[in-house]
This record gives C-alpha cells, structure tokens and sequence, in this order.
C-alpha cells in the first residue's frame, strides 16, 4: 500500500469517526429535549407581551424577468419548415439574422399572382370609361323631364293667382247687384203696402209688387250659391287637377333621376367592383411579397439569443416541450426567440389571496435571489393582477394566487431570466408596537379575544388588533407589555386553560433581551394538542390508536398525520422524528412508508425548515387544510399548541 492510499484511508477514518461523533451528540442533545420536555408536561405554553420595532410584511417566492423583453414569433401562415436558426445564446446586434423558414412555396404563389393583378387591371380600365357613358345619356333624360315640370307649376301658378280671383270677383259683382234689386224691390213693397191700405193702389199692384221683390231676392240667393260653388267645388276640382298636372310631371322628373342616379350608381358601383378586385389582387401579391420578406427574422435590437422552448418547464403533450431546431416545422404566430432586455429587471410573485389585502402598488420590497445569498435587491410592487392565477386555479381550484410583479431598481446585469428569488414585501414599520403571536389571538362573535394570565386561571379578553406578518399581530389596544398570554386559547371560555406556577422545574416564559426575541425555558411545553393536556398518552392508548391507523384509508392516513403533525412542538416533532429514524435503522416498521406514517418525509421537511426559519411554502399550506382555518383577516385563527413564537 503506496503513502497516499495510506493517507487517504486514515483520512477516510478520522471523517467517520468524527461523524459518529456529531450523531451520538445530537442523540444525547435530544433525548435531553425530550426528557425536560416530558417534565414540564403540566404548563401550558404562554407568550410575555412584547412592544418594539414591528415590521408587517409578507414573503413570497417567486421567479426573475426581465421588465421588457422582444418576442419574436413566426408571421407566415400556416405551417412552415424551419431552414436556419442561430445558436442559442448567442448575442446578437441590429438586423442580424435569427432565423429563416422556408419561402419555395410563397415564391410560386407570386409569379401567380402577378397574372392575376394583370387582369384585374384591364377589367378596371373597362368599367371605368363606361361609367361616363351612363352619365351623358341620363344628363339628357334628367333635362326634358325637368321642363315638362316647370311649365306644370306654371299652369297651377297662373289658376291660382289669375283666374281664380277674377271668378272671385265677378261673381261678388253679381251678389252686389242682386242685392241692391232686392233692397230696392223691397223698399218698393213696403210703400205700396202703406198706399193699399189707405186705399190708394190696388191688390193687384200690390201682389205686383211682392211678385218683383220675391224675384229680387231669388236672384240675390242665386248669386251667393254661385259664389259658393266656386269656392267649394269648381276651385278645388280645378285647383286638384292642375296640382295632380305638377305632381305627375314632378313625378317624371324624379323618375328621370332616379333612373340617371341608377345607371349612374350601377355603372359606378361595377367600376367599384373591378377596382376592388384590382385592388385586393395589388394586396394579395403586397402580401405574398411581405410573407417572403418574414421569412427572414432579423432581430430588432441588440440582445441575448433565448429560445422560446427553453423557457418552458410543461405543454405538449406527456408535459414535454419539443426543443426548437432547424427542420422543425413551425405554426403561425408560435413563439419562436425571446431577445430580453438586461437593463432592468423584475420579480414575478404569486401572492396568496389571504395576503392580498395586504399588498399595494408602489410598497417597497426587498428581494435575494437563491444563487447571489449574499446580495440584496431593493424594489417596488409594480402591479397586482386583477384575477387569480388561471394555471394555479385550474391546478387547484381552492387555491388563489395572484400574480404580483416587482420592479427592481437600477440595472443589474447579473440577473439572468429565471432564476429563483425570494421577495418581502414591506407594508409597514412599526417603530413602537405593542405585539402578541397570531395564534394566541382567537375570535368570539366576530371580535378578537386574547387570554391573558390571571393568577392560576387565564382570562378571556377583548382586543384591538392591526396588520400581522403571519408571525406577529399588531395589538393597539388591550393588553400591555408584559402580560402572559395563552399560546393554546381555547375555542370557549368553558375550556380555558388553567397556568401552573412556576417552580424549580417548570420555570416561566423569560422576558427576551434588548432587541432580541423572545426566550424559551429550557424545559419544552406540553405534550397535548393544544387542549392543554398534562399527562402522555399509555401503552394501551398507542395501541389502539396504532390499531385504528393501520385499517384507516391512505387518504384518512394523510389527514390524521397532517392533524397530528399540527398539534405538535418542534420539540415533539424533533423527538418523534429521532425515534422514527431509529426504528428505521433497525429495520423499520412493517408495512408502513413515510407517506403514510405519521411524521413522514413531507411533514419532517417542513419541520426542519421551520427549525431554519423558512416560512412554509403556501401549498404545503394548503394541503395541511390551513386555508379553511383562517380569520375575517386572512390569518389563521388559531396555531398549534406550544409553536414557538416568532418575531
């Protein structure tokens, strides 16, 4: 054995004996956990009111874009063969070739057309010197039937103002004289009664008398009905006739219009025609000539060559996306080159629904991206989307996402699309707030309830609360700094837990240090779930609860590990896990996988980044059933019993 294999196994040596080392002490450092745990299973755990500096804000993972980017599509219709395509990644300048499809077939197309336009041109010309035709015959027509309608408004104006009047007045001449003869003849009458009745005349001369005036009068009635009849009869009849000889000629002259018009408009609308048809032929073969010249994508500016497939994680089908390459055949309008813009850049959040109340535009944002750590991005929200995400929605419908976009400032090349990101969203800064955890402030009729520590008992107690970052609530007003307050509030007064005094082995809450958070006894709390239970559960209860695990359904399996998980501590949740880990060194447990025993792999993931102090993903949360379980507000009413408080 040469020195380096020699060196390499004594290497090998002291790495596996350092790590047994790490495990036995991480063993002795729980199961220490777990035994002052299991000690101090009599105290419920409880929180000291605090008041400090309070951020509200709330964390999203999301992805980087840039702020603008070129989309550069395929304009040809139909479908078309790929013939060249530029490397991706390569950067390009202004008016270098990308990409070229296949043009044998549009180039046919055009030497078609082109006869085509010929024609249509030869039809146009043809329409065109017809038309004036149409308009001298119908000139002409228009212009004799407009003279036969002058002389008939003459006839009717010549009645109307001459011979009707003078009918008028001849026939008034007559009701004169007539008149007159009949005052005179009664005049006449009268006298030669008063000579008959003194006996001067005779009857006869006096029947003479009335005889002449009775003519008189007839012929004065006969005068006035003539009259009459002129004006109601004889003038109208006369008056219709020569209007009907205007309207008729009217008629004519409309019809020799209407005729001119038509020709005209017929004549004119057979032009229209060819030159649309001469037209649309010009346009087809403009468009053949602009569909050749988009067979050629140039790109519009300087820029990063981005295929448009590789920027797609599904589609297709079997969820796979065929990459893009030259032979490919391509349909109309398919993304083809993405061209982003690096000087400015954004992130693209999902913010859940519970939050959105939150979330406003212009709020600032700081933003870290998973592979630059150490570097902080400042940023504000740009835009919220108005409407849920549809894939998310459509994924799961009982999930709400919408997508938040946040500008970055300045310019920051060393951004590249895609990349992961973590974004908090500041909504505001408290510089003085009094502060409690959200999962010791409950609801009652609609009003928020803390339970504050009396003496042996807790003790419901209306508050006024403010925004949370879904670790802390903002508490204006009812309780004050340093008070204690239940962890594990009951759903009622009737279940209100009861605080045991603090002794030698069960010590309280500590107050935290200036600045810091809040600090744990070393003993753990409770083993209950969230009822405040002070005893662990027999043997002959883990039986039979283990009985009733193994005949439950895969789905009541996940539900009652998701229940049980909830209602444990980290520290519990360490404990079990460690037991897990050594059963499933000796072997494990028959008939039984991490998915479906409690404190399985997902659940232990989680822990573990809560153990960092990573907030859990929002579908995790879903699937732990925290989406149903929230107040008026968006937060979860309650938390499990003894979560350890975060600031």
């Amino acid at each position: 054995m040469t020195e380096a294999q020699r060196k390499t196994r004594r290497n090998r040596l002291v790495a596996g004996v350092s790590a047994v080392g790490v495990i036995v002490v991480a063993a002795v450092f729980l199961l220490t956990r777990s035994e002052g745990f299991a000690a101090s299973a009599g105290k419920p755990p409880v929180f000291e009111v605090q008041r400090g500096p309070l951020t509200i804000s709330v964390i999203e993972s999301g992805t980087i874009k840039p702020q603008d980017q070129i989309v550069l599509k395929n304009e040809v219709e139909g479908q078309v063969t790929l013939i060249y395509l530029i490397p991706e990644g390569t950067r390009v300048a202004p008016g270098q070739l990308l990409a070229e499809l296949d043009a044998s077939q549009l180039q046919d197309e055009r030497v078609e057309q082109t006869i085509r336009l010929d024609n249509a041109e030869a039809e146009y010309i043809r329409a065109r010197e017809n038309l004036e035709v149409v308009k001298n015959q119908a000139a002409s027509d228009t212009s004799k039937a407009e003279l036969d309608y002058e002389f008939a408004k003459e006839d009717a104006e010549k009645y109307e103002e001459g011979e009707y009047p003078q009918k008028l007045r001849e026939a008034d001449s007559k009701i004169t004289i007539a008149r007159e003869e009949m005052e005179r003849a009664a005049e006449k009458l009268a006298w030669s009664q008063r000579l008959f009745a003194e006996k001067y005349i005779s009857q006869t001369e006096l029947e003479a008398d009335r005889l002449t005036h009775k003519r008189a009068e007839l012929d004065y009635q006969l005068a006035v009905a003539a009259k009459e009849l002129l004006e109601t009869y004889t003038h109208k009849r006369d008056k219709a006739k020569l209007q009907s000889d205007v309207d008729q000629t009217r008629l004519a002259f409309e019809r020799a219009k209407l005729k001119a018009n038509a020709d005209i408009v017929q004549a004119e609308a057979a032009l229209k025609a060819k030159d649309a048809e001469f037209q649309q032929q010009k346009n087809k073969l403009a468009k053949i000539e602009d569909q050749v010249a988009k067979t050629k994508i140039t790109a519009p500016r300087e820029g990063l060559v981005v295929y448009a497939t590789s920027t797609r994680t599904g589609g297709g089908r079997g969820g796979m996306t065929q990459p893009l390459e030259e032979g490919q055949s391509v349909r109309e309008r398919q993304e083809l080159i993405y061209l982003p813009s690096t000087s400015a850049m954004l992130a693209e959040l999902m913010i859940h629904e519970s939050s959105l109340e939150k979330v406003q535009a212009d709020q600032p944002v700081r933003v870290t991206v998973d592979a630059m750590p150490d570097r902080l991005f400042e940023g504000r929200v740009r835009s919220i989307a108005p409407l849920p995400d549809a894939q998310s929605s459509f994924m799961n419908p009982d999930r709400k996402v919408y997508a938040t976009k946040v500008l970055l400032d300045g310019e920051n090349p060393e951004l590249r699309t895609g990349m992961s990101c973590r974004a908090e969203i500041i909504v505001d800064v408290l510089d003085d707030a009094t502060y409690v955890p959200t999962q010791a402030v409950v609801r009652s009729a609609g009003r928020p309830l803390v339970y504050v520590r009396g003496g042996d008992a807790f003790v419901a107690r209306p508050v006024e609360i403010g925004l949370d970052n879904s670790s802390m609530v903002h508490v204006i007003s009812g309780v004050a700094p340093g008070e204690f307050v239940s962890l594990t509030p009951p759903l009622d007064a009737s279940t209100a837990p009861r605080a045991a005094p603090p002794t030698a082995s069960r010590p309280a809450l500590t107050s935290r240090p200036a600045g810091g958070p809040p600090r744990m006894p070393a003993e753990s709390e409770p083993r209950g779930r969230g009822r405040g239970a002070a005893s662990q559960p027999s043997d002959d209860e883990r039986a039979a609860w283990r009985e009733r695990f193994e005949n439950m359904t895969p789905e009541e399996r996940a539900a009652e590990r998701r229940r049980r998980m909830e209602s444990m501590t980290p520290e519990q949740r360490e404990e079990m896990m460690r037991r897990m880990r050594e059963r499933q060194a000796e072997g494990g447990e028959p008939g039984g996988g991490g998915e479906n025993r409690p404190g399985g792999r997902p659940d232990r993931d989680r822990s573990e980044r809560r153990g960092r102090g990573e907030r859990d993903d929002p579908t995790e949360r879903g699937d732990r059933g925290e989406r149903g379980n929230r107040d008026e507000r968006g937060r979860p009413a309650s938390r499990p019993a003894g979560a350890e408080p975060r600031p």
